[in-house]
């Protein structure tokens, strides 16, 4: 029986398949008892388990290229790291060896003691953790079992899931899987994020799905509204190959836009650059004209790696993204580990008892001078290939900003003495996604040259609600007063001192949000290739001066819901 049913928009795009139904996890095991003299082979049996998922984890990510491997590549790697964990193995053993239990059963009681451990921890960081260590403990279970770890989808599949994993979606849409619905989750989500990279869509928050799809009914839902329709009618059918239709047209129409100028109606010319993390991303960002990268993520040098880079390998890693963009500046970001980056060297602490406060961004680099200098020379004799920025992470003080300038200042020195080609002035920016730093800009903006809003980790602080926690859904948003009220003191501050000012978190990469940052005051925007061409045809739809002129009205705005009808009321058809 037809039945229409809500959830939240994740990633654009409608898709017609059949519904393939993942019940949340659960390792449902009987106890099971073994003979003593089993136990030798029962530890054989988990061991050879433990074996098979590392190979399947490495052969995964061999799969993975360009941005994916970087963007997929840090779940598999937390996945490899749970796995050498003594803490998880060690049980197991010690449950078959002493306990005389199946590998099975230890499999689920080492589970439940530490999804306790989890649940009793304040911080929602650590506690969310319990879901990495359950999608690890069912690939061991299913190798146990000689079956496949990770879900097979099939041509024309619309998965139904409570979450679903980064690494997952791109092997899913591999498989040929045309959609995905979630129970929970939050449409800024790791897995979110990865979606609409892939363009494959994604509804999140639909409980009601979950309990009512079973394999094999037909869906269809729409990634762009959030409405899914379970056995759609004639009606259904006719709408959805119309919206199919449309879509494909409109993506001809933004072809065409590859070459035109990123300008309002107006005639406001507005910066679009692109994120990027490899040779592939820069090649996209330059056939898509983009003004430049805006942010260039440099830590996908260091992870998946078991030694850090040196100065040589980092060169031509940066000498290459200058030369692809032929002219238009590279933005480079120093390293940015930490918090749930961490690499396979031990250099970002993977025992902090909170990560996304701790020893990351700009205050790792400065507590491994070495590190710093490598990658500062590294940067250096690439700005003689062209024009390069440096972007430093996680500013809190200018204090901080003031070491890295004096730090760049003598690397230049020493490769000048070396008698190689820097550039005469690489210019050092800020990136403002910490409250502290948005808060005291003022004070220090005058020894950044530009600065660049991150408001991914910006959104996560302000309203200390962890990104990268799927249960807090909609509880991580930009649509929050106090988050457009930061963000236009930032873009004022800017203006009025005449510093460059650019967004370079996932807000800029939807076309929803582009009418409400050029009424702040946004001239620039940094974003992922994938939806570079969406937002230049909202800009070029855009009047950049009725929408300053709406400015005060937004500031105004004290909920969500007020943030959705200004945005409802101001955007362009």
């Amino acid at each position: 029986m037809r039945q229409l049913l809500p959830g939240t928009a994740a990633a654009r795009g409608c898709a017609l398949g059949q519904a393939r139904v993942r019940l949340p996890h659960a390792l449902d095991v009987e106890e099971t008892k073994i003979a003593t003299e089993a136990v030798a082979a029962e530890l054989q049996r988990f061991h050879a388990a433990v074996t098979t998922v590392r190979a399947e984890m490495r052969d995964l990510r061999d799969r993975l290229h360009g941005a994916l491997a970087h963007e997929v590549g840090e779940f598999i790697d937390l996945h490899a790291l749970l796995l050498d964990d003594p803490e998880l193995l060690s049980g197991i053993d010690d449950l078959i060896r002493t306990g005389h239990y199946s590998a099975d059963y230890a499999l689920r009681l080492q589970r439940n003691r530490l999804a306790a451990v989890f649940e009793s921890m304040d911080d929602a960081y650590l506690r969310s953790r319990i879901d990495d260590i359950d999608q690890v403990i069912g690939r061991l279970h299913a190798a146990l079992h000689s079956q496949h770890a990770v879900l097979q989808g099939v041509s024309g599949e619309i998965l139904v899931t409570d979450s679903v994993a980064p690494a997952e979606l791109a092997l899913l849409q591999s498989q040929g899987v045309v959609g995905v619905v979630t129970a929970g989750g939050s449409p800024l989500s790791h897995s979110a994020i990865l979606a609409r990279s892939l363009h494959l869509p994604l509804v999140v928050g639909s409980p009601h799905l979950l309990q009512k799809a079973n394999d094999g009914d037909v869906l269809i839902i729409d990634g762009s509204t959030g409405l899914v329709v379970l056995e759609p009618n004639a009606g259904d059918l006719r709408a959805h190959h119309a919206r199919v239709a449309e879509a494909r047209r409109e993506r001809r129409q933004l072809n065409r836009l590859r070459r035109e100028p990123s300008r309002t109606r107006d005639g406001i010319d507005i910066k679009l650059w692109a994120n990027a993390e490899s040779r592939d991303d820069v090649s996209e960002a330059h056939a898509l004209g983009a003004a430049g990268v805006g942010l260039y993520r440099t830590e996908f040098l260091f992870l998946g790696s078991n030694v850090l880079p040196d100065e040589d390998a980092q060169f031509r890693a940066y000498r290459d993204a200058v030369l692809a963009m032929t002219g238009r500046t590279v933005t480079i970001r120093t390293l940015d580990l930490g918090a749930d980056k961490a690499d396979k060297t031990g250099l970002a602490l993977r025992d902090e008892p909170n990560p996304a406060l701790g020893l990351r961004g700009v205050r790792l680099s400065l507590a491994r001078p070495e590190l710093l200098r490598a990658q500062l020379r590294a940067i250096g004799r690439a700005s003689g290939y062209g024009p390069i920025r440096i972007l430093v992470p996680m500013v809190t003080a200018a204090e901080e900003l003031q070491a890295v300038r004096s730090a760049l200042h003598a690397a230049l020195a020493e490769l000048r003495a070396e008698g190689l080609e820097v550039a005469a002035h690489i210019p050092l920016g800020a990136m403002i996604e910490v409250p502290s730093a948005a808060l005291a800009l003022r004070s220090f903006i005058g020894g950044c040259d530009f600065i660049s809003v991150g408001t991914n980790d910006l959104v996560q602080y302000l309203l200390a609600a962890d990104r990268t926690n799927e249960s807090l859904g909609e509880l991580y948003s930009p649509l929050h007063p106090a988050v457009l009220r930061v963000l236009h003191d930032v873009i004022r501050t800017g203006l009025r001192r005449r510093i460059p000012v650019t967004v370079c978190g996932e807000i800029a990469a939807d076309p929803t949000f582009v009418p409400l940052l050029l009424a702040l005051g946004l001239t620039e925007l940094s974003l992922h290739p994938a939806t570079l061409l969406e937002v230049r045809q909202t800009i070029r739809n855009s009047m950049h001066a009725q929408l300053r002129a709406a400015a005060p009205s937004l500031l105004r705005a004290r909920n969500r819901a007020s943030i959705l009808r200004w945005l409802n009321t101001h955007s362009q058809p």
